[in-house]
């Protein structure tokens, strides 16, 4: 079986709370992601929450709101989050139980080294089936439920 670092994106671009929203929408534009782990500073690299386009479409562009506001203000607080030598069940089971998408990756002093998203899930582990049933079961999830439901 695969470790996460084995799935995980490595180094992942990230932002800081005090980042604006705007900053954070435009680093994610420029790496073609979806979310950005947000951290604590440069110096520790602590993660402290993640932000999405998601959170920006909602909190701020729909309730017409200065994207010049801090990430912190819309960013998801205390993300669920694996190690990178745990086993990919646990990121899976922890992506399937808190119905996200992306799961950071973090080291034992809580410094972000990697993300995994469902796309990372789907081209790196070599189960197709088992594979295929996990993405289906979180995105038929994330379908159901109310949209502030499926955080990121």
């Amino acid at each position: 079986m695969l470790n996460c670092s084995q799935v995980m994106t490595h180094d992942p671009v990230f932002c800081l709370a005090s980042d604006t929203v705007d900053r954070a929408a435009q680093l994610m534009r420029q790496e073609d992601v979806g979310s950005l782990p947000v951290i604590e500073s440069y110096q520790n690299k602590r993660l402290i929450g993640i932000i999405t386009d998601r959170d920006i479409a909602l909190k701020v562009v729909a309730e017409k709101r200065d994207a010049n506001m801090r990430a912190q203000e819309v960013m998801t607080h205390n993300p669920v989050t694996c190690h990178a030598d745990n086993d990919i069940q646990v990121a899976l089971n922890a992506m399937a139980s808190h119905q996200v998408r992306r799961i950071p990756v973090v080291d034992d002093k809580n410094q972000i080294v990697g993300i995994i998203s469902q796309s990372d899930v789907a081209t790196r582990v070599s189960e197709p089936e088992r594979t295929g049933e996990f993405l289906t079961e979180i995105s038929k999830f994330c379908k159901q439920v109310r949209v502030n439901e499926c955080l990121y």
